[in-house]
């Protein structure tokens, strides 16, 4: 069912920086299918980007087509396509002011329901100006399946990512709704040395059944900050904005 014709796409921005900063902030949001068709979505990033020095952007449930630079001209973006229709692609996509020298798309082994999309992760790895590497994935999980097909889906995370030595950040729309969920989670970030990142309007964080949905997970980078930004109307998640700093 509109399973993509290609899952891994990228587009490269202008004048895109080299290295990663040591201090960076990256925004995390499951934006609804509205990149690319609400018009003030462009509007929303371009303030945010230039207001919070953004340089990585994680989006869910974004839109892309090949032809199409992303939203802000600085930025390129590598993305992991779960569905196509009419030439627009949908899924995961992580842009950004640096380009990735490595980048992997997947789909989830497991579809939603019996006749249902996959779910894609995107992983893909960014250069600091001394040669090392930042590892970020980016998740949609699964949601309508049984709590097994979940717990096997998150292993997946784990051996994609336990062979990565360095900094690392793990972040998006996990679909955590039920206790079994948060539990198995919470065992594969303690098992990558993953710290999560706290938010004071915890509230605000997207939440089903009492569970928040919504996570960044990190290690080797040490928290500046965090905010839930609430005042755009534009998805009903909220993004997730954090800074970072290398510990070096």
């Amino acid at each position: 069912m509109f399973k993509p014709s290609r899952l891994h796409h990228s587009s490269c921005g202008n004048n895109c920086s080299t290295y990663i900063p040591d201090t960076f902030g990256l925004l995390c949001w499951n934006v609804y299918k509205n990149n690319q068709k609400h018009p003030r979505f462009h509007h929303f990033l371009q303030r945010e980007s230039e207001k919070r020095d953004l340089y990585f952007m994680l989006f869910q449930e974004a839109g892309f087509q090949d032809d199409h630079h992303f939203e802000l001209p600085h930025f390129s973006y590598d993305g992991a396509a779960n569905l196509e229709f009419r030439k627009k692609f949908y899924g995961v996509l992580t842009a950004s002011r640096v380009e990735s020298h490595d980048a992997k798309a997947y789909l989830s082994e497991g579809r939603e329901s019996l006749l249902g999309p996959h779910k894609s992760l995107l992983q893909s790895y960014y250069s600091f100006e001394d040669g090392s590497s930042l590892l970020i994935l980016n998740v949609h999980a699964i949601n309508f399946r049984e709590n097994q097909r979940y717990s096997k889906e998150l292993e997946r995370f784990l051996h994609l990512l336990k062979e990565h030595k360095g900094p690392m950040i793990l972040a998006g729309d996990f679909n955590s709704w039920n206790q079994k969920r948060m539990d198995k989670l919470l065992k594969i970030t303690q098992e990558l040395s993953l710290r999560s990142v706290t938010f004071e309007k915890t509230g605000k964080v997207k939440s089903f059944m009492g569970k928040e949905l919504d996570f960044v997970f990190y290690r080797e980078l040490e928290l500046v900050e965090a905010e839930v930004i609430d005042d755009h109307k534009l998805s009903d998640h909220h993004p997730l904005f954090v800074r970072f700093k290398r510990k070096i």
